[in-house]
């Protein structure tokens, strides 16, 4: 039975192509015992070829070759440990006349020898392939690197068309480089079924990276004898000659092919895909030429395995750098759900995917290419019952969930990662149907002519099976994506973890804070009304007026106000000298009386609210017992920043009366002593040394930011404002949108006061709008918040009207309002009359 009628289309993934019983004519093949001393077999166009006298098989090597040709055979084929790599000798001369270049290896027992009419300079084209290989080393980029190496080996080998072909993880196919004639169509992105490359032929360019077809049309050379006397065949796995599958050559024939030439491209051990040559008239590479392309190859195959790998590596590092400055931010949001869903563009950025959507709490959000959002509630189950906890991906989603068919169009492949143990809460990554995603570039009409194996054997039938096999299916997910989705969720669990931990914890110090600011409230309400008390009563020197005596009174009970306001606030932090101003200005009684000395020292919030309680504790205690008690005495308050970046601020008073350790610690003590390292992990020492109180206290360093002393900063106290602030403003309409009435009705008073009829109050976005569109005020006072809402959209009004209005707000900070209205002047609750009038003044003023 010739091997023609043994196979055809229905079998052709089982044909023994490793033993075809043949060889292509080119050449011829002698098969010896492992010694490489007795013909076993040989080609039956051996004779005519080598010019040796029948019979063959039976005879020694070197009485067939030659003594001198058969040990250099020999030893040869004991450099040769690889079968892969057959031992090559070029332009050999045989005693029976003709020069030949011959490759030989041992396979399976047997010493495969082949011989190949000599060629002319041998070592031209491996030069040639050094020298390609040069200029193939400086490319660092893949898509470069494809088109560069397909030019380079039509360069080199001559052939009227050069294909890079690349497999993908389901077997199939696409052209992903190519370097043709000028009048050829482009085969560029054609796809090919995995069938069109059988399992044993994959098999077989792993074993032998080097497969040539001189003639497509060639007329296979039989072995004899085909089998041993045991029914043996020869295992060609590894000859240059071997013949190939008719199946093949007729493919090649329908598209009008004369010639073929592939190299194995082998990275990681696995086949990555081959480059194809081909030729239209029959073309036979020589010995060298075959030696320079396996060469060749095999650099191309190390260089794509570099690339990939530092492609790998930079994407890990990427998507590892992403994910840690996302989940820093993700450890400062108090609301996790809300923070993950408007990040979702940044995962979506961390694996390839069309879209991306997040369950989470309840709530699903989207971006790009994702399912009807109706599909979510019946797919959110499935991907529940198939993850399990761990990351679940599949690119053929509607074979495990019908349902997706409907939308398999759009969406094929998803990638599920769980986001906590709660049932329903996933990142989903999907991908569109590949062939949404084809870009092809050749003629999808072009038909060619077919043979006895039917229209199935051309590249446009094989791009049209593909897409049959490929229906509803996306692009695979990769090992790399998966290891990708399983960091992500590995990360996302630990913030949310550490999120928990933190709430515990957070919730158990807010307890006893909660405990210590009851009794600091209630301490601090009888030291102020105590405090207020002395400074009322303090004498006054007789020539002193009632005016002025009020005025200095008035004064410094607004400084001691300031200051308590900053710490109700905690709006974010402030200077150390803005608050030691604030807290030590009521006891200024000289010039020298108390001096303050440091570098620029910001506080956040955190230290400035528990700094301004400890140096009020300070402060009124010095005023009360201390140095400030009396006329005459000093305080010197002097920070430093030490070695370790933190701020070490001295309390040093002196010519006070007598000081004498407290023989009862009260609640004051207990706040000075503790507030600091409990609740800033600092240091807190204070000495009651005879000439006066001395205290040392230690901020570390992440609660503090040194700055150039001219930098601006946001002011944490407003200025104690001369009462010509209250002076009138003239005839003004003004708006006030304020939604607590007793807040309201307060900040008329003061524009009352100030002698302004017209005022006009609004306690909602709409009713100010209303206001605003019927009758323009001249100037406005907006509350930031608004219950529900806020005034942002009135703001908008008023700036498009051209109208100057201020801020009011009782927050802390000013993240509320948007980027586009931060110049405009805020003014903080409670409201001062002085300083509203004033900015109102400023606001009014011709720029």
């Amino acid at each position: 039975m010739t091997l023609d009628s043994r196979v055809n289309l229905s079998n052709c993934d089982r044909e023994p192509i490793q033993i075809p019983g043949s060889i292509q004519p080119h050449g011829c093949l002698i098969a010896c015992d492992a010694s490489a001393n007795l013909v076993l077999r040989h080609s039956v166009n051996t004779p005519q070829l080598l010019g040796c006298a029948e019979p063959i098989n039976g005879q020694t090597l070197h009485a067939l070759l030659g003594q001198e040709v058969a040990h250099d055979i020999r030893n040869a084929l004991a450099r040769t440990r690889d079968a892969s790599r057959p031992a090559l000798l070029f332009a050999v001369r045989l005693p029976a006349g003709g020069t030949f270049d011959i490759a030989a290896h041992l396979f399976k027992g047997t010493a495969i020898i082949e011989f190949e009419p000599a060629s002319t300079g041998a070592a031209e084209p491996i030069d040639l392939a050094r020298s390609l290989i040069a200029q193939l080393r400086e490319i660092d980029h893949s898509p470069k690197l494809l088109s560069d190496a397909a030019r380079y080996v039509r360069a080199m080998l001559g052939y009227d068309r050069v294909m890079i072909y690349k497999l993908g993880a389901d077997g199939a196919g696409q052209v992903v480089a190519e370097a043709k004639r000028g009048d050829l169509e482009s085969f560029m992105g054609q796809y090919f079924p995995g069938s069109d490359i059988p399992q044993q032929a994959r098999a077989l360019y792993l074993r032998n990276p080097i497969r040539l077809i001189g003639d497509v049309r060639f007329q296979a050379v039989p072995l004899e004898p085909v089998l041993d006397p045991s029914g043996e065949p020869l295992d060609l796995s590894h000859a240059h000659l071997r013949s190939v599958s008719p199946i093949h050559c007729e493919y090649l024939s329908n598209m009008g092919v004369g010639a073929s030439m592939s190299i194995s491209v082998i990275v990681d051990g696995a086949l990555w895909g081959l480059i194809a040559c081909h030729h239209y008239a029959p073309r036979t590479l020589t010995l060298g030429q075959r030696a320079a392309a396996e060469m060749f190859g095999e650099f191309f195959s190390l260089h794509i395995e570099r690339l990939r790998t530092r492609q790998q590596l930079e994407a890990a590092e990427q998507v590892h750098s992403s994910l840690d400055a996302l989940l820093r931010d993700a450890n400062q949001s108090p609301d996790l759900a809300s923070f993950f869903q408007a990040r979702l563009g940044e995962f979506k950025s961390l694996i390839a995917c069309d879209g991306i959507g997040m369950a989470v709490q309840g709530r699903w959000s989207a971006l790009g290419q994702t399912p009807p959002p109706a599909a979510i509630a019946d797919l959110l189950p499935l991907v529940q019952s198939l993850a399990e906890g761990r990351t679940w991906a599949s690119h053929q989603l509607s074979l495990v969930h019908p349902a997706a068919q409907d939308y398999a169009a759009q969406v094929s492949g998803v990638l599920a990662i769980p986001m906590s143990q709660h049932p329903r809460d996933y990142l989903l990554l999907f991908r569109q149907e590949v062939l949404a995603t084809l870009d092809w570039a050749g003629d999808p009409h072009k038909t060619y002519l077919t043979g006895a194996y039917g229209e199935r054997l051309t590249p446009r039938k094989s791009f049209a099976l593909w897409k049959e096999t490929v229906h509803q299916q996306s692009m695979p997910w990769t090992e790399q994506d998966r290891q990708f989705g399983e960091a992500i969720r590995a990360a996302i669990v630990e913030v949310a973890l550490h999120n928990s931990e933190l709430l515990a914890n957070e919730r158990s110090k807010a307890e006893v804070r909660q405990r210590m600011l009851n009794e600091e409230l209630n301490h601090r309400v009888k030291n102020i009304l105590s405090l207020i008390g002395a400074l009322v009563a303090h004498p006054s020197s007789e020539s002193q007026t009632l005016r002025d005596y009020v005025g200095k009174l008035k004064g410094r009970i607004q400084a001691l106000s300031l200051a308590h306001d900053q710490v109700v606030r905690g709006d974010g932090g402030g200077r150390l000298s803005t608050l030691l101003e604030a807290e030590l200005s009521p006891y200024c009684s000289g010039a020298e009386a108390i001096v303050l000395s440091g570098p620029c020292v910001v506080l956040d919030a955190r230290a400035y609210s528990v700094m301004a309680l400890v140096l009020h504790e300070l402060a009124t205690n010095a005023a009360k017992y201390g140095a400030l008690s009396r006329s005459g005495g000093r305080l010197h308050v002097e920070w430093t920043i030490d070695a370790g970046n933190a701020c070490e601020i001295v309390w040093r008073e002196s010519d006070g009366p007598t000081v004498r350790a407290p023989t009862r610690g009260g609640f004051g003590s207990v706040l000075i002593d503790r507030s600091i390292p409990f609740d800033l992990g600092g240091t807190s020492q204070v000495e009651y040394l005879p000439e006066g109180l001395r205290g040392v206290f230690r901020i570390p360093a992440r609660h503090i930011n040194v700055v150039d002393a001219t930098d601006s900063a946001p002011a944490q106290t407003e200025g104690l404002l001369p009462e010509a602030g209250l002076e009138q403003l003239g005839p003004l309409s003004v708006l006030i949108v304020e939604d607590q009435l007793v807040i309201a009705v307060g900040l008329e008073q003061i524009f009352a006061d100030a002698q302004i009829d017209d005022v006009r109050t609004a306690g909602s976005e709409q009713e100010a709008l209303r206001l605003i569109e019927a009758r323009a005020p001249d100037i406005a006072v907006l509350d930031v918040n608004l219950g529900s809402g806020n005034s942002m959209a009135i703001a908008d009004e008023l700036t498009r009207r051209a109208i100057p209005f201020l801020f009011a707000t009782g927050y802390g900070d000013t993240l509320s309002i948007p980027a586009h209205l931060r110049e405009v002047t805020v003014v903080r609750k409670p409201y001062d009359p002085a300083s509203i009038l004033s900015n109102l003044r400023r606001l009014l003023e011709p720029s």
